[in-house]
């Protein structure tokens, strides 16, 4: 080994001779072969060390101070800082709504860690979506049934339509049939004025089909009610309430009888019922009687002679007829003919015609009383 020295550089190098191997930390590996290397050739490095922690750098010792006449010791390179292991975040106390912690875990694609905030904007998102499912499963449920309900009520509409051709049944109507009296009772509720056109409407008055009829001789309508009646009987009807009566004079359908028949408007059923009770006992005490009323010269008898009378009461009206012989003679207790006149005109005429039309103007159908008439004799006129 050949040691030369350069005053100028200041430097000691060694060169090795050829054919020896290099020995000792100076060793380094000859020059490439090519053009000369430079006069100042790059001394061989040691081997590099291994890293050292973060840690352990601030305790390694120092590098030696390079030594007069040798060339200064290669740094070794700085060591590369290693990421720090994840911190685990700390777990949020339990709340209402307890969540299970999930460990963030990298995405497979972009290596990002999931935010938990994302997290759990997704959870309520997919919350809101069950909400939602379970809504429209219910409103479909809903349609389902009203559509069965729509379907049902049509196949039993079908059902109960009879086919084309067929006559379709007619619905019953019944009307209702109100309480006998129940617009007569009263004046309050039966205002209207009788007329005698309404109770005697024609000449002539057929209360039977298919029987002869009555010859109406004369009507009269008045306000007077004891021009109708004498004695008692008379101021009985003014001291109840009577303030109408309207009659006529008819001749029977075999010309041998004269009667007079009309009604008497009282105050209301009550004062009616009154007067009926007390005609018989005036009637037989011979404190009072009915007047007949004359047409002309040939019907004086209905005026004057002996009579049979009867009467009923219907509503707030009392209903009347008076028969004579058209002869002027007595006529008998048991005459049937006499007797049969009083009915026709009293419960056939009077009641069931004329009452019921007017009670037929506020009710329909309204039915009518049994004959409840009574009769008596009484004595002809004194004058």
């Amino acid at each position: 080994m050949v040691y030369r020295y350069e005053s100028d550089e200041d430097a000691f190098l060694e060169y090795p001779k050829p054919g020896s191997a290099l020995t000792g930390p100076g060793a380094a590996t000859p020059p490439p072969a090519g053009p000369s290397p430079s006069r100042f050739p790059t001394p061989s490095l040691p081997p590099a060390r291994p890293a050292r922690p973060a840690g352990d750098a601030a305790r390694a010792p120092a590098p030696p101070a390079p030594t007069p006449g040798r060339p200064a010791p290669p740094r070794e390179p700085s060591p590369v800082p290693q990421p720090a292991p994840p911190v685990p975040q700390p777990v949020p106390a339990a709340t209402a709504r307890p969540t299970v912690p999930v460990p963030a875990s990298p995405n497979a694609r972009t290596g990002d860690v999931p935010d938990p905030q994302r997290t759990r904007h997704t959870d309520r998102r997919r919350g809101g979506r069950v909400w939602q499912t379970l809504i429209g499963g219910a409103a479909v449920l809903l349609l389902l049934s009203l559509t069965g309900l729509a379907v049902a009520a049509l196949l039993d509409e079908r059902a109960t339509t009879p086919p084309a051709g067929q006559p379709t049944p007619q619905p019953t109507v019944e009307e209702s049939v109100a309480p006998s009296g129940s617009d007569l009772d009263s004046r309050d509720t039966d205002q209207a004025a009788l007329t005698a056109k309404e109770v005697f409407p024609a000449k002539s008055l057929v209360v039977t089909d298919g029987k002869a009829a009555y010859r109406v001789l004369k009507t009269q309508a008045s306000a007077d009610c004891a021009s109708a009646a004498t004695g008692e009987i008379a101021d009985l009807l003014v001291r109840l309430g009577c303030n109408q009566v309207v009659r006529g004079t008819l001749r029977s359908p075999d010309g041998e009888h004269l009667l007079t028949a009309g009604l008497f408007n009282l105050t209301d059923v009550a004062s009616a019922q009154r007067v009926r009770d007390r005609i018989r006992p005036l009637l037989d005490d011979r404190q009072g009687r009915f007047r007949g009323m004359k047409a002309d010269d040939d019907t004086e008898a209905v005026e004057k002679a002996a009579a049979r009378v009867g009467w009923q009461v219907r509503g707030h009206y009392v209903a009347y007829c008076l028969v004579t012989r058209a002869d002027g003679e007595r006529i008998p207790t048991d005459d049937a003919t006499a007797r049969e006149i009083m009915y026709d005109l009293i419960e056939l005429h009077l009641n069931r015609g004329v009452l019921d039309r007017r009670a037929a103007g506020g009710t329909a159908g309204q039915p009518t009383d049994g004959p409840t008439e009574d009769s008596a004799g009484q004595r002809g006129s004194d004058d």
